[in-house]
């Protein structure tokens, strides 16, 4: 008896203890680290939320960029981070991809983190520039099948989605486009307008302004639907690729951090992306947002499927990163 009432008392007491640490959290400035470049995709998405988090955390929330080796700096700077909410992981789809490609692996996906909340799908468009004999994703591959290796695609970065998702497009198009990454998508996006690269595969948050512009012309989309903000764009699927993955954004924190703090991080992100104001930012930008939301639990759960399906996939392209 003795026994199973200090039991109980232990429960209530670590029970007392969650509840305490999400009506106290937070009592200081949160960092939200991007691990890209500023201007890309996932920066945006993280510098259109920090407002309305700010808003409802009652604290600072600071965008950081640490970027390098396709987004494992920055997740690596994450994972040694205290585990106590306050360093926040803003990334995007290679943050699972990433530990199958690097020589010697800096964070576990698995065993560094958990997922806090999945924020929006962000699926990948082939572009070219505007002037460019290319009209239809057919012609790339019809040039690619002609003029093999002459064909380049560009990336933002080895062994990130955009890179796997050009290998896919090899192995299932039955063609041999060289690869050529970035450091980020806008890196990119000066060789694609002068014609040094064939095309871009890159993600729809930092590219579909230029396709509305004008400046970018675009041949098809990753993913099982169109996107909203292109509808008069195919998908790959659609032009004969059968290969839908799509990328997205999400947050991370380190392994460890209280229950209470990741429900807590959790909450503020379903309130920030169900805004009206940044639902329609998110699907003019090019990404969808996650509807209905996610738990914790339930985006953790996610993910960790990928890092295995993004592995199986890495190991049939042999894709390597620097």
């Amino acid at each position: 008896m003795t026994r199973w009432i200090s039991c109980m008392l232990g429960l209530a007491l670590a029970f007392g203890t969650q509840v305490g640490l999400a009506q106290t959290f937070p009592i200081k400035p949160i960092r939200l680290v991007v691990p890209y470049p500023p201007g890309g995709g996932t920066d945006i998405m993280a510098r259109l939320l920090a407002e309305p988090l700010r808003k409802d955390l009652g604290q600072p929330v600071l965008v950081e960029n640490k970027s390098g080796a396709g987004g494992a700096i920055g997740a690596a700077e994450v994972a040694r981070s205290a585990a106590d909410g306050y360093t926040v992981l803003v990334t995007a789809g290679g943050f699972v991809i990433a530990p199958s490609v690097l020589k010697k692996a800096i964070y576990d996906p698995i065993k560094d983190f958990v997922g806090v909340s999945q924020i929006a799908i962000v699926p990948l468009i082939v572009l070219t520039r505007p002037e460019s004999p290319l009209r239809s994703f057919g012609d790339l591959l019809a040039l690619a099948k002609r003029d093999g290796d002459k064909v380049t695609f560009a990336s933002f970065g080895n062994g990130t989605p955009s890179h796997l998702v050009g290998e896919a497009i090899n192995y299932l198009g039955g063609v041999k486009m060289t690869h050529v990454p970035y450091k980020g998508g806008m890196q990119a996006f000066p060789d694609i307008l002068s014609g040094a690269v064939t095309v871009g595969i890159l993600d729809a948050v930092s590219m579909t302004p230029f396709v509305k512009q004008g400046r970018l012309k675009a041949l098809a989309v990753t993913g099982p639907k169109r996107l909203p903000a292109l509808p008069d764009m195919p998908t790959l699927v659609e032009s004969g690729i059968n290969f839908d993955a799509v990328g997205w954004h999400a947050v991370f924190v380190p392994a460890g951090v209280p229950p209470a703090i990741v429900e807590r991080l959790n909450a503020a992100f379903t309130k920030a992306v169900s805004r009206p104001e940044i639902r329609e930012r998110i699907l003019s930008g090019g990404s969808i947002p996650i509807d209905p939301a996610l738990s914790a639990a339930q985006w953790t759960e996610k993910y960790r499927r990928e890092v295995k399906q993004w592995a199986d996939i890495v190991r049939i392209s042999g894709a390597r990163a620097d």
